[in-house]
């Protein structure tokens, strides 16, 4: 395999996206692949250093960053978390499904991020 350049990494296409059927709603969505930012800003939402992982509304603070339209502009804000959270269980957790294992945020993903966050140097030491 070649040595990337940074102007190579930085100008590669590497956020994918999935059309995921949601029969409860009467179509598709696309899910998308979220950028190192949103997955950070999403695990912090989420993560809590006492009781690990806040679940509530868990489902749609995903969806609200990983639904896009065609064009891969986000259907929702974060204003719309809480009217996801009381649309069908069954059907948001298709797009939560869909958005983890493109994500790699399954429960062995997650695990492998609990067992590895006691490594991580703190922010102010990695591009010291």
């Amino acid at each position: 395999m070649a040595i990337l350049t940074r102007e190579q990494i930085l100008d590669a296409h590497d956020l994918k996206k999935i059309e995921v059927k949601v029969p409860e709603w009467g179509g598709s969505v696309f899910v998308k692949t979220l950028t190192a930012t949103e997955r950070d800003r999403f695990e912090s939402a989420i993560y809590h250093h006492k009781t690990k992982i806040k679940i509530a509304n868990v489902r749609a603070r995903l969806a609200a960053l990983a639904v896009i339209d065609e064009k891969g502009v986000r259907l929702f804000t974060p204003d719309d978390i809480v009217a996801l959270g009381k649309k069908s269980a069954t059907a948001l957790d298709r797009v939560f499904q869909a958005a983890c294992k493109l994500n790699k945020m399954t429960p062995d993903d997650v695990e492998e991020l609990e067992k590895n966050s006691a490594s991580i140097p703190a922010a102010s030491s990695v591009l010291s």
